[in-house]
């Protein structure tokens, strides 16, 4: 299956200039996101994965089902303030600024493999503040996954010596 196909491209969204990929056309038709689903699900058998982790909000769009399916954990990573337990965080640079990314201190065990599922890989900010907070918890990142990576933004060397997989690349 051709993912692209079900991917909508919306011009001059958010912002003039910006050509958004719309991944809920993936979402809303049950065989494309059956397909993303058996695709993240085959990689992160292939890396032996024990738990997914994904960012908010669209990470847990693609990685809920992928832990369902694996019959593993999924452990969320949010905003500060949003997750009711204990939590580690880590501040990231994002173009014009900061943010900051939590996940509750107890979501990863000592030397667990950890799966980072998320939408998409632009610049790697999100990403990359999510393997670092995998990383101080123990884990073990044993990939990311991704339905659509934007090559030309470059985040994926910001994840060199990480296993990765992008079902579509733009």
């Amino acid at each position: 299956m051709d993912l692209k196909e079900y991917v909508t491209i919306v011009p001059d969204y958010p912002k003039k200039g910006i050509s958004f990929k719309d991944i809920s056309t993936i979402m809303d038709n049950g065989q494309a996101y059956k397909f993303a689903t058996d695709e993240i699900v085959k990689f992160a058998k292939e890396v032996n994965t024990d738990i997914i982790v994904g960012p908010e909000a669209r990470g847990f769009i693609i990685g809920c089902p992928v832990a369902y399916a694996l019959e593993v954990g999924f452990a969320p990573v949010r905003k500060p303030g949003k997750l009711p337990r204990e939590t580690i965080e880590v501040e990231y640079d994002l173009e014009y600024g900061k943010d900051t990314l939590t996940i509750h201190k107890d979501a990863i065990k000592p030397g667990q493999r950890v799966l980072i599922v998320d939408d998409l890989l632009a610049t790697g900010g999100t990403v990359g503040a999510t393997v670092e907070l995998v990383e101080k918890l123990g884990g073990v990142v044993a990939g990311c996954a991704f339905i659509i990576e934007l090559s030309y933004l470059s985040g994926r060397e910001k994840l060199q010596g990480y296993d990765m997989r992008s079902l579509i690349t733009y």
